[in-house]
């Protein structure tokens, strides 16, 4: 399984995703699930997916082909985020009926986001069926794959004038909430911001396991959950 999840603040937006694919008794494999596209200083996209593998590789494999080979549609040349999120769900759909006439077997969901130049920054999530939905000044945030673990803190405390420093913390103890009760989701991290009104990627690092600064996070966050039981009277 998976889980990704992408905040959209006044300030820019933020991405996050796990790499593992498989976690059997006897093995364990890992692929990014983060894709980023877009020229600097016009245009910037990130595509987050989830889902079966088979469908997410050629889907991403399809938009790289639209873009080197300077398709009339890609993401160099749609126009708005939405076009963009209906750009990916068509293409998503045409091979998950390549390969399943039922179109069930093979569904992928991806989240995607990023600003294009003049344009507001959205992020948005394209189902199996094509279709997508945005975030809300309510619920900024967009998860997909294995969710319900890393949402309770994203609700409490991610509004749209979250600074993108907490933003970046909201996503990362998401994913370590999730990470300690879903063993179908696993390091390593990939972490992606983008500024906002920059079309620039601000800030990518990969957090692999021995990563001391996250073990650091995770282990006050840990601490501060027990201390704040501890407190509670009832």
């Amino acid at each position: 399984m998976t889980y990704c999840v992408a905040i959209a603040v006044d300030a820019g937006l933020v991405f996050c995703s796990d790499s593992r694919t498989n976690a059997g008794i006897d093995r364990v494999s890992t692929y990014s699930k983060m894709f980023r596209f877009g020229v600097d200083g016009q245009r910037q996209f990130v595509i987050l997916s989830s889902g079966n593998l088979g469908t997410t590789q050629a889907t991403i494999s399809r938009v790289k082909r639209d873009i080197k080979e300077r398709a009339m549609q890609s993401l160099l040349t749609v126009e708005s985020i939405s076009e963009a999120a209906d750009y990916l769900g068509g293409i998503s759909r045409t091979v998950q009926e390549k390969h399943d006439a039922h179109g069930t077997g093979f569904e992928a969901s991806f989240v995607i986001g990023g600003q294009i130049a003049g344009k507001k920054h959205r992020i948005m999530m394209v189902y199996p069926e094509g279709n997508h939905i945005t975030s809300s000044h309510d619920t900024p945030y967009l998860q997909i794959g294995e969710h319900k673990y890393g949402k309770p803190i994203l609700d409490r405390v991610v509004r749209p004038d979250t600074r993108i420093h907490e933003a970046k913390k909201a996503v990362l103890l998401s994913m370590d909430s999730t990470l300690r009760s879903n063993l179908s989701v696993g390091m390593p991290l990939d972490l992606c911001v983008i500024g906002i009104d920059t079309q620039q990627i601000t800030e990518q690092r990969r957090i692999e396991p021995e990563d001391e600064v996250f073990q650091a996070m995770s282990h006050a966050w840990s601490q501060a959950l027990r201390d704040a039981f501890q407190g509670i009277e009832i």
